[in-house]
């Protein structure tokens, strides 16, 4: 009898409905009968499957906020057939030729759009992938070539029908001189594309959502600035999205992208910042650097990076002379950042380098890329993995972005308003102490109570203050 608790029916994409199943062998991947010889069982299974020419080398999943994407790995390029089917909603996947190896796991579905992952040999030389979809979604598949660290990858993309509206919508704009500059931060690769790989199997993806994820929270507790990410989790945008997203979804007004990559030789470490040249690169490593951040697209599962099927409105702003100030904008952001990240921690070198990072092609807002550090340097790859100095490097990040904010903010934020009237008025909330609201604004106490003519260290919800303006000399 056919057990549905340990794999797929072979014959479910061609059986006519209300047909009996047919008699099976128990050869499939996962769920051998056990029992006293079951381990004995389960070699001789393996061993009755013969080694045809394709394998299945692995399959991963990747959650993000608007789809799944679902990743077979084989050794060479797939023959395959992809079939919809109902009630209930599934998408199988039939491997032509195609085998597993021992070491082979089928993997436990955790998303939203794929509740249950399946899989068993089908006529004893085809493999069979099955996901149980945990709602309606409509499917894009891809064959990539092989790119390292990978070889041959089938990539299918399932969008759900019902989206989640959140963070869709961008957000209310605060009333005309008082809204946050907002910063979009952007994690560098994520899903599919690793990244660098250090000693000890440490990923750039993962260290930089971590650095990311701590810059986030130190910007959004310096008044008058606001942090977005671009990337929230272990999946992949392409490189042309980040930018899409940091304009259009977030109406950011700076974009910094953070990396932590490697180099030829072991040697190299230290911290750099990097904006867009036109040019051509300023030094070899940051040419070998853009080259290597370019080819994310190739590697996270998308098409080569190129600006023909932009706008031509964007296009044209892309090359315009009008460009000549928002690169002019990014070398001041990117040197104030340099600057605040050589007081914490050991830099590259102390000046700002310049290539043709893709990610960095916004016609419209100042755009800088951060190397942390280089994975490739096994000191520096145990520093980067560890909580203290993730903390440490996004500190001074944040601190850089701060001090250029304050000294260049944008027209009708709340910073500006400040720097043209010397101050702002604010209001005393639950929770607010003066020590607080000083260390917000990056102020010192004293300067508060003086300017408020408070004499002790009690206030009032409610209670309204002037909260005087921040000078770079302050900080």
């Amino acid at each position: 009898m056919w057990n549905s608790s340990i794999g797929v029916d072979p014959t479910d994409a061609r059986r006519p409905a209300g047909a009996p199943r047919p008699r099976l062998s128990p050869r499939f991947h996962t769920g051998y009968r056990r029992g006293r010889y079951g381990a004995l069982a389960a070699a001789a299974v393996l061993a009755a499957v013969p080694v045809v020419g394709n394998e299945l080398e692995g399959v991963r999943i990747h959650d993000a906020p608007d789809s799944t994407r679902v990743v077979l790995s084989t050794r060479d390029a797939p023959s395959y057939k992809i079939l919809r089917l109902a009630n209930p909603d599934r998408v199988v996947i039939d491997l032509f030729d195609t085998h597993v190896g021992r070491s082979f796991k089928t993997p436990v579905a955790n998303s939203r759009v794929v509740g249950k992952i399946r899989s068993a040999y089908r006529q004893r030389v085809h493999y069979r992938v099955v996901l149980d979809l945990a709602q309606s979604a409509t499917l894009e598949e891809l064959v990539l070539a092989p790119i390292a660290p990978y070889r041959h990858r089938l990539v299918i993309d399932l969008y759900p029908e019902r989206v989640e509206r959140q963070d869709v919508e961008p957000a209310v704009r605060a009333p005309e001189g008082e809204r946050d500059i907002v910063v979009a931060v952007d994690p560098g690769h994520g899903g599919e594309d690793p990244g660098a790989i250090g000693a000890g199997r440490i990923y750039e993806k993962t260290v930089v959502l971590a650095i990311s994820r701590q810059l986030k929270r130190n910007l959004d507790g310096m008044a008058g600035l606001r942090a977005v990410m671009i990337r929230t989790g272990d999946y992949y945008v392409p490189l042309r999205g980040r930018v899409q997203r940091a304009q259009q979804k977030f109406g950011a007004d700076y974009f910094v992208s953070v990396h932590a990559d490697a180099f030829r030789t072991p040697r190299v470490s230290g911290a750099s910042v990097y904006t867009l040249s036109e040019r051509g690169a300023s030094s070899e490593t940051a040419r070998w650097l853009a080259e290597k951040e370019n080819r994310s697209d190739l590697v996270g599962g998308f098409g080569p990076v190129s600006f023909e099927d932009v706008d031509d409105a964007v296009a044209r702003i892309v090359v315009d002379v009008s460009m000549d100030s928002k690169r002019n904008r990014s070398i001041e952001l990117a040197e104030t950042v340099l600057r605040a990240l050589g007081r914490d921690v050991k830099l590259l070198r102390n000046r700002v380098g310049e290539a043709g990072f893709a990610v960095l092609k916004s016609p419209v807002m100042p755009s800088i890329l951060v190397e942390t550090g280089f994975l490739s340097n096994p000191d520096e790859a145990r520093r980067l993995g560890t909580a203290s100095y993730q903390r440490r490097i996004a500190r001074a990040i944040a601190n850089g972005i701060r001090e250029y904010a304050r000294d260049h903010p944008p027209a009708g934020t709340l910073l500006a308003t400040m720097k043209d009237h010397g101050g702002v008025r604010y209001v005393v909330k639950r929770g607010d102490s003066l020590s607080v609201i000083a260390a917000r604004h990056r102020i010192s106490t004293r300067q508060l109570k003086a300017r408020n003519g408070i004499v002790g260290d009690v206030i009032h919800v409610g209670q309204e203050l002037m909260v005087p303006y921040a000078e770079a000399s302050d900080s």
